[in-house]
């Protein structure tokens, strides 16, 4: 290379964390937003760490500590990036993440200072004579877009914002002596209701026990946050827990792959499809110690040229740099045998097969999944044949959206690569369309592989309480 020529740097993920280091929050953020309108930044992957780091370098430039307005700031900048690619859903949970690490600093930090507070007022106040219903101190989510959710009683801190019936259990009065006078009384007090005031007289909303609104209970605990004497810097708590996200992105691979030999035999047949990195370690960390064969549908049109070039070299483009593109040994290189067979294919092969694998795009909170196009016929027709299915997917593509509108989760791609627009009175008399995904429903998957282990698809509600604050799931 000739000296004082420049290299030109495409578009993507690296340029974007390369530019991120001189670059301010505000001019990044666009920067973000125009990758993602122009889909050079794409997959989960990719999207969770470009929406980390710049997350990073807002909550950096955040100057002072009132936690309401860098919630408020977090919000607006995953709002932008959410509305700028709405499909990538990975990049709300990552905005959703990250505004519980606000919450829980918050909570933290006032929860100790209250406990000390109340132990010092504990010696000079004499305790209630009669009983009271604890209020319990539960991390279930109670969001549902659904408007028949029931809500569960919780701590004031996991209440969310959402709207609930009037006729709410969280309204129950607390317990009295008189409910425990005699046995009598208190086995008809179980099915006895106190009466409730009418919808019309009722506010709309979940009441919180002190009777306030959550909406205000929730801006009442950031803004005294802001007024308390905790000694605590907020912007440092929060960015190492964003330093502690970027550190679960990167071995979230490597975590999903340890538990390979657990669910990879010996003499096995796998049936997988797509060039999935997650798939792809998943299978290696099982060949180190197992000998068994790989079926891979080829997955044509849309994705075939990166299925061959996974299976054969490693890589899953050929001839195409790539800011993203990770090379590794491929399966044959390591000793198992790899058949790429063509998707049409699958069902007559399936009864062969004794464990599909599938890589997904997004998981959703119902256990259903958003996967690489063709995922949803290898998964009925495993079905059919009564064939586990099992998803390998890191706890950041999990998603506490509900899929009211599965149509609108479905991307499309080029339809010139299905029929090509050469054959002009063939395609004037059709409408073909080319569908990047498909949507899996949770009936069809039997296991799911996180980093954090196997769960079935009906545990998921509750890895989503544990990893998304309530009053962050609209944005």
């Amino acid at each position: 290379m000739a000296q004082g020529a420049t290299v030109v740097t495409t578009p993507g993920l690296t340029s974007f964390l390369k530019s991120l280091k001189t670059t301010p929050a505000d001019p990044s953020v666009d920067y973000l937003i125009a990758l993602l309108k122009r889909r050079q930044i794409r997959s989960s992957r990719p999207c969770a760490i470009a929406t980390t780091a710049l997350l990073l370098r807002v909550v950096g430039e955040f100057k002072g500590r009132d936690a309401a307005k860098l919630v408020q700031r977090i919000r607006d900048v995953g709002r932008l990036l959410v509305a700028a690619q709405p499909r990538e859903v990975v990049v709300g949970n990552i905005v959703r993440r990250v505004l519980g690490l606000v919450r829980e600093v918050v909570d933290e930090n006032m929860d100790s200072d209250t406990n000390v507070t109340n132990e010092t007022e504990a010696g000079s106040q004499p305790e209630a004579s009669s009983p009271r219903r604890p209020v319990l101190s539960s991390s279930i989510s109670t969001f549902s877009p659904l408007h028949y959710a029931v809500a569960e009683p919780m701590h004031s801190s996991f209440q969310s914002e959402a709207t609930f019936d009037s006729a709410d259990l969280s309204r129950r009065p607390p317990l009295t002596a008189s409910h425990t006078t005699s046995l009598g009384h208190s086995l008809f007090g179980l099915f006895s209701h106190p009466e409730t005031p009418s919808a019309s007289n009722t506010p709309t909303g979940q009441q919180s026990p002190t009777g306030k609104g959550l909406t205000t209970l929730n801006l009442e605990r950031l803004a005294d946050f802001n007024k308390s004497n905790v000694n605590v810097d907020l912007k440092a708590e929060v960015q190492d827990g964003i330093k502690e996200l970027q550190d679960e992105l990167e071995q979230s691979d490597e975590l999903i792959a340890a538990n390979a030999l657990e669910h990879i035999h010996a003499n096995e047949i796998i049936l997988t499809h797509t060039a999935s990195t997650s798939v792809q370690k998943f299978l290696l960390a099982a060949a180190r110690k197992r000998k068994f064969t790989v079926v891979h549908a080829e997955t044509h049109p849309l994705d075939h040229t990166a299925t061959y070039g996974m299976a054969l070299t490693g890589k899953k483009r050929e001839h195409t740099p790539s800011d993203e593109e990770e090379t590794w040994k491929p399966l044959i290189a390591a000793g198992i045998e790899v058949y790429v067979i063509p998707d049409s294919h699958v069902f007559a092969i399936m009864s062969r097969v004794n464990k599909v694998i599938l890589a997904t795009h997004t998981v959703l909170a119902n256990g259903g999944l958003v996967a690489a196009s063709g995922a949803a016929m290898i998964a009925k027709a495993a079905k059919e044949h009564q064939t586990p299915v099992v998803v390998v997917s890191g706890v950041y593509k999990l998603s506490p959206v509900y899929p009211f509108d599965i149509a609108d989760l479905i991307e499309y791609g080029d339809a010139g690569s299905v029929v090509p627009y050469d054959d002009g009175d063939f395609v004037d008399k059709v409408d073909v369309e080319a569908p990047l995904f498909d949507y899996v429903p949770a009936d069809l998957v039997d296991l799911y592989i996180t980093n954090l282990g196997g769960h079935a698809p009906s545990f998921l509600y509750r890895i989503v309480a544990d990893h998304y604050r309530t009053e962050d799931i609209t944005l």
